[in-house]
């Protein structure tokens, strides 16, 4: 069975990618939806088997991988509850994505390759969420940036996709780079790769109430001599430097706005509930080595409540609907990471997977508007389309539910939101490190901004008088059946995947649910003392949310003028919301700037005036010159010629005399 999860995808990109032209787009689209449609079937009965079950950890071994001297890593699926939630998220997610596509990239040309994309993504994220070893993991980290980089550049012909594919490509490198560094840094520590080896060796690891911490140094980097205690942190701060590239971390965060150059369904499936997960589920994997680097858990915490806040106050201000919920996916997994750092494992794995849901139907949802006004996503130019497209407008509205987190506080009514993200918020509370105050109040006040920018695109969207032009109204019209129906099924996620998975993710089913797939010190109190923070932390949220809708209603329902009198009386902070805190720009004068112009040097000076100047073309015209010179003197005149062989002859003569004489 879990053979078949992982490979039928990757059955569906090599039939569809390699005669996807012979077969047609009909076949492909049925071929590689159909395959997922039965892996997503088999991954919720491994779900329910695997985390509902008997058993714990188990692999599946697939073949032998690589065997070098200490270096073993043999391809193998492992299975824990961990995985089995990935598998339902993954593999739900892209079946869904897969369907609805069908009727969203109707009219492309090269719908045979997008959906080859697809599958092919989707194996490699499969890949990544069953290793069973870091070199695995990496294999599959690998394979889901391909994947992104292709996807995302799809219509190559745009030169805006073209550079959006290549800035994913390229930050996420940079990310990359720290991760396999970290890898390195764990086979020196541990002397393995292998995730049972690892976790069996860093139990040793743990710190011993009374026992002094071992001084005596294990690791060197960049020169210094490291102490075991200051070697894991240093590792996991490089782990976690891939984890910030994938999952768009503050200051690796800079591609993920601009991934939304491509197709839709691309960002709900990568860019919504998968890919940018792949950082927040490589953290709980390796819980038992970041639980012992509590100057690493306070780093992620200080980054994710930092990203939660920084998204939040840029997705008030964006006009373009996909960019709205693209800061919102980043905010959200500043959550997640907060989770993390606070050894709360579980709940930034329970906000991970109903954010799939809520998210993954926004982002489908703002498909079909796009659809619908002849794909203009500047929510400027919409407005009075929630009598025109009542389906998509009322999933648009519970994905919004479900993302704001409505629900009454202390009850089990209220949409997934409310449970996974109001969790995070009491665990903030409750946390132990020193960036858990800055963190609680962080996720507070990004929980209002959430709440209004998720409710201002509803409002301006969907309500008001029309801002399109009369032509684009009049074709405005409801998506089909094959775009809808996935719709359907997210939302019934969105609204109650929250309040039936509660009590296994967090609640008091957890130790018969998680088993031995996440670890947390004895010491951490956090799965208690959560559920015991006073009332009004708990009404916090409740508070934030009502009060970010409130001023949206207010803003753009009530008087819709108001937020143009804002923006001209605070040009200052408007602008600086709008271009993202400047870090782009930044970065294009720290970076980008400074590298061509050393490549303009390297190629100007280095390359043409040096290496080609003094070698092929140096001496090429020198060769030149020579052969000028010699060709004048083929003058075609018989007594030039006869002149030279006296020439010749006179001074063979002195030579012969010269050596004789000698």
């Amino acid at each position: 069975m879990y053979q078949a999860i992982v490979f039928l995808p990757l059955l569906g990109f090599l039939i569809v990618g390699l005669f996807g032209t012979s077969l047609g787009a009909k076949a492909s689209e049925y071929i590689t939806s159909g395959f997922l449609v039965i892996a997503a079937i088999l991954s919720w009965v491994a779900f329910f088997q695997v985390g509902f079950g008997e058993s714990e950890v188990f692999t599946v071994p697939v073949l032998r991988f690589i065997d070098s001297g200490s270096l073993q890593a043999d391809w193998a699926l492992r299975i824990d509850t961990l995985t089995v939630v990935m598998l339902v998220v993954v593999n739900t997610v892209s079946a869904l994505v897969h369907i609805y596509s069908i009727g969203y990239m109707h009219h492309d040309p090269h719908r045979p390759r997008f959906f080859a994309y697809l599958s092919l993504f989707t194996f490699a994220m499969l890949m990544l969420v069953t290793a069973d070893n870091l070199v695995q993991m990496f294999f599959g980290w690998e394979g889901v940036g391909l994947a992104s980089y292709l996807l995302i550049g799809f219509w190559y012909k745009k030169p805006s996709a073209n550079a959006a594919a290549i800035k994913a490509f390229v930050v996420n490198r940079v990310g990359d780079f720290g991760f396999i560094l970290g890898i390195f840094g764990v086979f020196v520590l541990f002397g393995s790769v292998s995730f049972d080896a690892i976790f069996a060796t860093a139990a040793s690891y743990a710190p011993v109430e009374g026992a002094h911490e071992a001084t005596a140094a294990v690791f060197n980097f960049l020169g210094y001599e490291l102490d075991r205690g200051a070697a894991l942190t240093v590792i996991c701060l490089l782990l976690f430097m891939g984890a910030m590239g994938k999952s768009a971390q503050v200051p690796l965060h800079t591609w993920l706005p601009d991934a939304m150059e491509g197709p839709t369904p691309v960002s709900a499936l990568i860019h919504a509930a998968t890919m940018v997960t792949a950082g927040v589920f490589m953290l709980a994997r390796l819980s038992p080595i970041f639980e012992l680097s509590h100057t690493a858990l306070t780093v992620v915490t200080f980054i994710g409540a930092l990203t939660a806040f920084f998204a939040a106050t840029v997705g008030l201000v964006q006009n373009d609907i996909k960019r709205v919920i693209a800061y919102s996916t980043c905010s959200q997994l500043g959550y997640m990471f907060v989770a993390l750092g606070m050894g709360f494992y579980s709940a930034a794995i329970f906000h991970l997977f109903t954010h799939a849901f809520f998210k993954a139907l926004l982002f489908l949802g703002s498909g079909s508007v796009i659809h619908a006004v002849s794909d203009e996503q500047d929510m400027r130019k919409m407005g009075g389309l929630r009598k025109l497209i009542p389906t998509t407008y009322w999933m648009m509205v519970i994905g919004t539910l479900a993302l704001t987190g409505v629900g009454i506080p202390a009850t089990i009514i209220g949409t997934a939101g409310f449970f996974s993200k109001d969790a995070i918020i009491e665990g903030s509370f409750v946390g132990h490190n020193p960036a858990a105050g800055f963190a609680f109040i962080a996720l507070v006040i990004a929980a209002v901004f959430t709440s209004f920018y998720s409710w201002r695109l509803i409002f301006m969207t969907f309500h008001g008088k029309p801002r399109a032009t009369a032509d684009v109204m009049h074709h405005v019209h409801e998506s089909p059946p094959v775009m809808l129906v996935p719709l359907f099924i997210l939302a019934v996620g969105a609204l109650f995947a929250g309040v039936i998975f509660h009590d296994a993710f967090i609640g008091e089913g957890y130790s018969e649910f998680w088993k031995a797939a996440l670890y947390i010190l004895p010491e951490n109190h956090i799965l208690h003392d959560f559920h015991g923070v006073p009332v009004w932390v708990k009404l916090a949220p409740f508070a934030a949310m009502i009060l970010g809708f409130g001023v949206a209603y207010q803003f753009y329902i009530r008087s819709p003028e108001t937020p143009k009198y804002l923006a001209s009386q605070h040009r200052g902070l408007y602008a600086f919301l709008l271009n993202k805190w400047y870090f782009d720009e930044l970065y294009d004068f720290l970076f980008v700037r400074p590298a061509k112009r050393l490549g303009t040097f390297l190629w100007k000076t280095g390359d043409g005036a040096v290496i080609d100047g003094l070698g092929p073309d140096g001496i090429s015209a020198r060769v030149v010159d020579v052969t000028n010179r010699v060709v004048k003197l083929q003058t075609g005149y018989l007594y030039h010629y006869a002149f030279v062989m006296l020439i010749g002859v006179a001074a063979l003569v002195t030579w012969m005399m010269l050596g004789s004489t000698f």
